[in-house]
């Protein structure tokens, strides 16, 4: 497949958004009658981030054969995404996530993976689109087999092959041996490194294992750590958040697409740190994510 930029490999869930004065504890009902309902999925996200941030994007995951599929593709043929090799899959539903967000914007998710938990190997079709992409992003919400699979065969292709350990599972080493990017925000961080410590402390750790590591630190900012350089780290816009949901899938997507842009190291952060400040302004988890000319007035006005 020519003219391939970024390919995603991951999750599409449907977001049923639940607004909470504050996120309920342990056998706790909380009341409320503010609710709605949009589209989500780490993978979606990440592929929508990307497309609008102006890459060429192709999404390969796994939706119901239902009106939550049609709903799901929708949001993303809209948004220019390739979905020719989206798998509809009739005898789960598609997937689900409630998400819960406090009045300090904070949030807490609860995710059904349905169609996404079908996508256990790739097809001859989806091999062949890996092959042709210049960088393949992935998470960690569909499985861990058909992840090794895509990293594996976009690597051998010469692909640059970025893993968003989210939601944190342990790496195998057959994956972190063919990734060139992980991303990870501090707590997945921790997990990674095996340890406490600085951001600093951890990227160096992590970096034992992987050529590049990027962490994002929320309002603090993100630390890129590439092997044999010395660390660029870059503080948040500061903005008032309204709603955090979807803001590490913008700045994975954007950041992804500032790479395969030739963007140099601070300009790729950036400029995705830049789409995450937009984002967060925002509720929702797809309905904020910017576009490529929002993103650049952004980083004229927080970075100039």
């Amino acid at each position: 497949m020519s003219g391939v930029s970024v390919v995603i490999l991951g999750s599409a869930n449907v977001d049923v958004i639940i607004e909470l004065d504050r996120i309920p504890g342990p056998g706790e009902t909380v009341l409320t009658d503010a609710s709605d309902r949009g589209r989500g999925g780490k993978g979606n996200n990440q592929a929508i981030a990307a497309a609008r941030a102006g890459a060429p994007t192709v999404f390969l995951g796994a939706v119901g054969a239902d009106e939550s599929g049609d709903f799901l593709l929708e949001a993303q043929r809209e948004a220019g995404i390739d979905v020719t090799h989206v798998r509809r899959i009739e005898d789960a539903p598609s997937g689900t996530a409630y998400v819960m967000v406090d009045s300090r914007a904070e949030n807490a998710i609860v995710v059904v993976a349905g169609a996404n938990g079908q996508l256990l190997s790739l097809t001859d079709a989806e091999r062949e689109v890996l092959r042709g992409a210049d960088a393949l992003l992935m998470q960690l919400e569909v499985p861990m087999a058909t992840v090794l699979e895509a990293a594996a065969q976009t690597k051998r292709a010469g692909g640059y092959v970025v893993l968003n350990a989210a939601p944190y599972a342990e790496l195998p080493d057959e994956l972190i041996a063919n990734l060139d990017l992980l991303m990870v925000n501090e707590h997945e961080a921790a997990l990674a490194a095996g340890r406490s410590g600085t951001p600093e402390e951890l990227a160096a750790t992590i970096g034992e294992r992987v050529p590049d590591v990027l962490i994002t630190l929320g309002a603090a900012g993100s630390l890129l750590q590439r092997r044999g350089s010395d660390p660029v780290r870059i503080n948040a816009p500061k903005v008032d958040a309204v709603d955090t949901t979807g803001a590490g899938d913008t700045f994975a997507g954007a950041y992804v697409a500032a790479t395969v842009a030739g963007l140099p190291e601070q300009g790729r952060l950036e400029y995705a740190a830049a789409a995450a400040a937009l984002a967060v302004q925002r509720p929702g988890a797809v309905a904020s994510i910017p576009r490529a000319d929002e993103i650049q007035d952004a980083v004229r006005r927080y970075f100039a």
